[in-house]
């Protein structure tokens, strides 16, 4: 488990506390975007990649979360499928992880930042910009 963990006492201060690691958030957030329309798929790193080579699945790809003292910050890198309204669904997609975080966890996303690097079209070429995760 990382180091690193968010501390709530919202629900019951008196039996303790709850710690959810960024790891939990990065997998709502990135289940939450990935459903979506318009996103054609998360854009993970390089770590990400190689776990799916070996056959695990990663859902928190393509998502990195910061755990602030104002609140949590979350940055999606996104492909949108070709033909998408970009800004109908990165709101879809803010909104959608704002609302997962909140269901699952109780905590409210300070920011959630989308960020397009790529285009997919039908027949799943990608094409993509100079941004990298």
């Amino acid at each position: 488990m990382s180091e690193h963990v968010f501390e709530t006492e919202q629900v019951y201060p008196a039996l303790g506390k709850v710690e959810i690691a960024p790891e939990v958030i990065e997998v709502i957030a990135g289940i939450a975007a990935s459903e979506v329309d318009g996103i054609a798929q998360m854009r993970g790193n390089f770590a990400a990649g190689v776990a799916e080579r070996f056959g695990k699945k990663y859902h928190g790809k393509g998502v990195k979360v910061d755990l602030r003292d104002d609140g949590v910050v979350i940055d999606l890198y996104c492909l949108v499928q070709f033909g998408a309204s970009i800004p109908n669904v990165a709101k879809k997609v803010q909104e959608n992880v704002r609302q997962a975080l909140w269901n699952m966890t109780g905590l409210e996303a300070s920011e959630v930042n989308v960020h397009i690097v790529g285009i997919q079209f039908e027949g799943g070429k990608q094409e993509q910009g100079v941004i990298e995760q």
